[in-house]
Order: structure tokens, then sequence, then C-alpha cells
């Protein structure tokens, strides 16, 4: 008799956990994007593409802003957006949530963003975006679930014009995390690396890569060093560090010169932010298509 409501206590236990999963979260049945501009918002099925002239560029000088930014946890988080993206071209946001407070930040700063929906909480999307200035030509959702929490992690691919005609290909990653081996962390290495083997263009990969192991690094450098990606250096570098003393953000690059990075300490998230400033090969400006 103990026996049979331990069972029922366990089953019990089970079942309430299973419906308070379902309660808080909602997992999308496959990748999408959440499309936000100055003008609309809207939702598009896991691949987008648009006829764009958009010129990513501001007459060959590119930079970047690479943050996890905690699900915008800190209370200065919004102060601290506007400080960093002051000037950029180009901005990967990891663990964002797409709140009515971020939105109208969004709009009201005449930002493109694009957000991978990877999981909703309490109806809130929440996964990697990226904002510019420039409208895409082609923008990409990717998931890999978490075998451990059971919840996505995402990339977004996109890709913009270059005003020396080229075309960057761009990767915002929030890597799979808790995991026995690196099964899953290699796969979904290996599907966004797949998906620019053949972009003969600049290329730009970076975000949260979780990679908090001597194991973890071994598989990010041979993922991208088959696509001859350089790693950036940081000066000053306070990149976050897991416990290990191993850096979890990073941002790797190939066919544009590097003219400084760096990586400074904030209070803003539990993650540093990286800010990259780049310069075209062969700055060589063309007019945006009308």
């Amino acid at each position: 008799m103990k026996s049979k409501w331990l069972l029922l206590g366990l089953l019990a236990v089970v079942l309430g956990g299973i419906i308070g999963f379902n309660t808080v979260f909602f997992l999308p049945s496959q990748p999408q994007i959440a499309l936000i501009s100055p003008s609309s918002e809207a939702f598009s099925p896991y691949c987008v593409e648009i006829s764009s002239g958009s010129i990513l560029d501001d007459k060959g000088q590119l930079s970047l802003l690479v943050w996890n930014i905690y699900k915008q946890n800190k209370d200065n988080w919004q102060q601290s957006l506007q400080s960093y993206t002051q000037n950029k071209q180009l901005v990967l946001l990891q663990e964002s949530s797409l709140t009515s407070d971020l939105k109208d930040w969004l709009k009201s700063q005449q930002w493109n963003a694009y957000q991978v929906d990877a999981f909703e909480i309490f109806n809130t999307s929440v996964g990697v975006l990226s904002l510019s200035k420039a409208i895409p030509q082609k923008a990409c959702a990717f998931t890999e679930l978490e075998p451990w929490l059971r919840l996505p992690k995402s990339a977004l691919y996109t890709n913009y014009r270059l005003s020396n005609g080229e075309l960057l290909a761009v990767i915002n990653i929030h890597a799979v995390n808790f995991t026995y081996g690196t099964r899953e962390y290699q796969r979904q290495l290996d599907t966004l690396t797949d998906l620019i083997e053949l972009h003969r263009g600049p290329i730009i990969v970076a975000g949260d890569f979780n990679s908090w192991s001597e194991t973890r690094i071994a598989v990010v450098e041979k993922a991208l060093n088959k696509l001859d990606l350089k790693e950036v250096d940081y000066s000053p570098d306070n990149r976050s560090q897991f416990v290990t003393g191993y850096a979890l953000d990073h941002v790797f690059y190939r066919g544009l010169k590097l003219l400084r990075a760096e990586a400074s300490p904030s209070d803003a998230s539990d993650h540093n932010p990286i800010e990259v400033f780049f310069e075209l090969i062969n700055p060589e400006t063309i007019q945006p298509s009308p």
C-alpha cells in the first residue's frame, strides 16, 4: 500500500512539473523570426528574404556590438544598451527578451530587428536578436534543444550588402550550454558552418558560445578553422568567464580588416559587452539600389 501511494505521489510531482512547464514556457513547432521595424511588427517562419538595397557599413567602416543582455534583468539595461549601440552599424544580442519596453526602444532608435523566437516565457519571446539600421537581404532562424533544460538555444543567420559590392554573412549564436559530452554542441555549430561554407564574401560569427571547457573550445576551433575564420583579440579583455577561466563570448571574422576590439566591464548584465571595429578591405563605395 505504501508503494502504491509513493508511486502516485511521484506521478503527481511529474505531472505537476509538466503542467507547470507548459504553463510558463511555449516552444514553437519550428524556428521562427520576430521582425521589428520602426513602423511594424511581424512573425516569419524560419527564413525571410528581402529585396533590399540597404548598405550596412558607413563609408567602409563597420562597428559591431556583441552582448548577452541577460533577458534585460538588470535595471540599467536600457541606459547601457543605448550607450553601447551609439555609432554601431551591427548589434548582436543574446538572451534577448522581446518585452514591450525593448520593442519600444528598438522603434524609437530606428533599428531593424530580427529575433529568433526560440521559446516564449509568459508569452514573451526569448532568443538571439540582431539589429542594424540597414535591412538584411536574408535572415534565417535556427534552434538546438538543450538536452537537460529542454529549452532551445538559438542562432540567426543574416546577410547584408556592403559598400564595396560584397555580401557579408553574419551568424549570431547562443550556443547549447549544459550537456553531457559535446554532441548537441557540435551539431549546432556544424549546422551553422555548413550554411556558410560556400559563402565567398566576408563573414562574422559571434555571440555567447558557452565555451566553458577545453573540449568545447576545441569543437569551436575545429568548426570555424575550416572556414578560415580568425578570432578577434581584445584590449582590454574583460570578457565574462566561467569558473574554469575560459571566456564564454567570442567574435570570429574573415574578409575584413580588424582595427581594434575591446571588452569592457559592465554591471548591466552577467556578461560584459564586446565592441569591435572593422574596415572593409576594398572600400570602393557604391550607391544603394533605389
